[in-house]
């Protein structure tokens, strides 16, 4: 098991003892939990070694970062949702949240992630991939009857995180605080998406990294409750770097941003507290649970001796997971319901503290409502039918697991050393040396299932004959209702001040061009004065620089 990495400040008993208060205040009125044999279930288990874990909600954080974790504190269950027009998702969404959601996660249409307007991409492809938000009354639309006080909400939203700024103009116009509003920039790491998803790369690097350190001193002044960084491993690991290597990588992210505020002069407590992490969930089981648990640990180190972080809730490492997408297959795609619960139930067991199950059908298309009530049911299944919430660190103490944690928690810090050595991860980006070591372990990966090493059901063992009218039907937004939504759009453009608009990007551009003036802060005006998504991102590709993709889509 991993050797203390605590000095020794009070002895394990005070430290158990401490943890019971702690328990004991955050569920003073805990429930008594047995099996359906009559046993009564403890909420945490120890025995020889457990020292050198630690307790939940304690540094290192192996068996957590809550002293209740799941017993008291469930995941968040995010459903990642997006359909044609604002109207259908909220159609949707009303509905996804009637089923057990407890959050919001808006997907935009892929013309929105590219940084355009709907009226420069292809009809055939507006809506079938998420949902077309270019106007900050779009964004109302999309959120009706949503309390924007009392409903976090994760915003696919990229930089320069125009979503954002339409939510805030969304709840300006009902009266809400932005000290209220909660949720997530879920896409705002930049270095992930040069690395492994260009789709979302809208800005170059050195424009892309100047914004989001707007975007992040922003939101800490204006609005506290909102997490501007979201450091994505799931990108990198989906792109096909190993487990290992896609924390070691976000972690060398985390750090690089870090890295980046403490230079504009913010104070490391003042921010690492909203950084969250976003990671994907393979579905080799143990040591996905292992890579989680190794993660904590690290973290808890980095923030603390290299950070100089000194507010424990700097130390935690929060967490969503997605099941992983990449793990699912267009054969057999019934099949993918056993994946996603074996990824799901790793996750869990690794302390995340929210979730999103993908659909069976994703493999195949945009989710249909079919699937996601599904992917909603079995986190609701684990949670209340497998009663997976009712130990803490249920798997802590096994050989196995320890022995692999530390193997894992090496092996990230090995690759995290290559990054360091590189010049830190912007350097490492930028040189190449990460999309290579990603493309040199896909393609190690993709030889093993080539040859048959590894086993994909359905794929290159167990294949069956199908029929193709049995596979879920793509669902796609009807083609009169979106030519109806851009004739809609193209009257707003023309009906709005012209001159309001023109004053707000004006402004947007010569806070792009100064040192002094915070961007997110004039993408905000120019939301409220009604500029357009495009519109926006073009302007600050025009002074910031074009990222990879370029051209209309």
């Amino acid at each position: 098991m991993n050797k203390p990495t605590e000095p020794k400040l009070f002895s394990y008993a005070a430290a158990y003892e401490a943890w019971q208060r702690e328990y004991s205040q955050a569920l003073p009125n805990d429930r008594q939990v047995t099996n359906r044999s009559g046993i009564p279930i403890q909420p945490l288990y120890t025995g020889a070694g457990a020292e050198a874990l630690g307790l939940p909600g304690q540094p290192p954080y192996t068996r957590g970062i809550y002293a209740t974790m799941h017993r008291g504190r469930t995941w968040t269950q995010r459903q990642l949702i997006g359909l044609g027009t604002p109207a259908e998702y909220n159609q949707r969404l009303r509905r996804i949240l009637d089923q057990g959601a407890t959050a919001i996660s808006l997907i935009p249409c892929n013309s929105v992630y590219r940084g355009y307007d709907m009226d420069e991409s292809h009809i055939e492809l507006l809506g079938t991939c998420g949902t077309v938000i270019n106007t900050a009354d779009h964004m109302d639309e999309s959120l009706a009857g949503v309390d924007l006080a009392r409903t976090s909400c994760a915003q696919n939203d990229p930089s320069p995180f125009t979503l954002l700024a339409f939510m805030l103009v969304a709840a300006k116009r009902r009266g809400v605080d932005w000290r209220d509003v909660s949720g997530t920039s879920n896409q705002s790491d930049y270095l992930s998406h040069y690395v492994a998803n260009h789709m979302f790369f809208r800005l170059a690097l050195p424009g892309a990294r100047r914004v989001l350190g707007d975007h992040i001193e922003f939101c800490n002044q204006h609005v506290p409750k909102w997490n501007p960084m979201s450091v994505v491993g799931q990108h990198m690991q989906q792109a096909g770097a190993t487990p290992a290597e896609a924390v070691a990588f976000t972690l060398s992210t985390a750090i690089q941003n870090a890295r980046d505020c403490i230079d504009r002069g913010m104070a490391p407590d003042d921010f690492l507290p909203r950084f969250t992490f976003f990671f994907d969930i393979s579905i080799s089981f143990f040591e996905e649970v292992a890579k989680f648990r190794a993660a904590r640990r690290i973290w808890a180190r980095v923030s603390r001796e290299t950070l100089g972080a000194k507010d424990p809730k700097s130390w935690r490492l929060k967490f969503h997971a997605q099941t992983s997408g990449v793990d699912l297959t267009r054969q057999q795609p019934l099949n993918n319901i056993a994946r996603t619960t074996v990824q799901a139930m790793a996750g869990i067991f690794g302390g995340l503290q929210s979730l999103h199950t993908d659909a069976y059908d994703e493999a195949l298309s945009v989710p249909s409502e079919y699937g996601a009530r599904i992917a909603i049911a079995t986190q609701n299944i684990l949670r209340e039918e497998a009663h997976l919430t009712d130990v803490i660190d249920p798997l802590g103490g096994s050989y196995y697991v320890e022995t692999l944690t530390d193997q894992m928690e090496a092996e990230i810090l090995r690759v995290m050393k290559v990054v360091e050595d590189a010049g830190g991860m912007y350097k490492a980006v930028e040189s190449g040396l990460v999309q290579r070591m990603i493309g040199e372990s896909a393609a190690r990966f993709q030889r093993k299932v080539d040859s048959g090493e590894q086993t994909v059901v359905g794929v290159n063992r167990y294949q069956v004959e199908e029929d193709a009218s049995a596979r879920p039907i793509n669902v796609r937004p009807e083609r009169e209702a979106m030519e109806a939504f851009i004739g809609s759009f193209r009257q707003y453009k023309a009906q709005r001040s012209q001159g309001d608009v023109q004053r707000a990007l004006d402004a947007l551009a010569r806070a792009a061009n100064s040192k002094d003036e915070n961007v997110f802060g004039r993408v905000i005006d120019a939301a409220e004065a009604g500029c357009t998504h495009g519109e926006i991102c073009g302007l600050l590709r025009r002074e910031l620089g074009f990222g990879h993709v370029q051209g209309i889509v």
